[in-house]
């Protein structure tokens, strides 16, 4: 399955340079590090969505400009069998050693002035015990598929096995992730006001 990091990471360079921002301005913009944008840019690291939210906001698009590949204004179907065959992203998911913990399948890629960002979201089993807890507008709202799956939210930690879900404020600094050695499967809906 081809991966999207490159892609994300080439647009937002691009956004970047047209709108003739420095990454240092984006950087004191979003509240990153220089560090962190020349990496998602040099597409060595994509951490989460968080600061990607945070990307889009400096550069005054909404995220899915990042996502798209075209843009339709009716309805958006996304049938099973093409996903499967579709690209995702690879999010090393704040993880210290930067691998690929989680993988989002996009569901709505093609609908144009969206505000909601649905993703089908495989998470490969971590023993990471670390996470870099991120904070961005919006809401979330985590359906568990398949397996069990971590949410540490402010000083709290919830446990979701499959069948259960959560709706959160994205603003509280928050990391989900799979249980301890576990893989699961979510669909994750994000809602960024713009």
């Amino acid at each position: 399955m081809a991966n999207r990091q490159n892609f994300v990471g080439s647009k937002i360079k691009g956004i970047r340079e047209t709108k003739r921002l420095s990454v240092e301005e984006v950087a004191e913009r979003s509240g990153l590090s220089t560090e962190q944008i020349n990496s998602i840019e040099n597409e060595q690291n994509l951490p989460s969505l968080g600061p990607l939210i945070k990307v889009a906001r400096a550069l005054g698009v909404r995220l899915g400009t990042f996502l798209d590949d075209n843009d339709g204004l009716g309805p958006v179907v996304c049938r099973a069998a093409d996903r499967e065959s579709q690209t995702t992203i690879s999010f090393s998911n704040g993880a210290t050693d930067a691998r690929k913990h989680m993988e989002y399948h996009p569901l709505a890629q093609q609908k144009t002035g969206r505000h909601m960002e649905p993703f089908i979201i495989d998470i490969n089993p971590s023993e990471e015990h670390h996470y870099q807890l991120s904070d961005h507008e919006g809401e979330e709202f985590i359906y568990v598929m398949e397996g069990q799956v971590e949410l540490e939210y402010g000083k709290e930690k919830y446990v979701l096995n499959a069948g259960d879900s959560i709706f959160y404020d994205s603003i509280v600094k928050h990391h989900l992730h799979g249980a301890p050695g576990k893989s699961a499967k979510i669909l994750a809906v994000v809602y960024i006001p713009f």
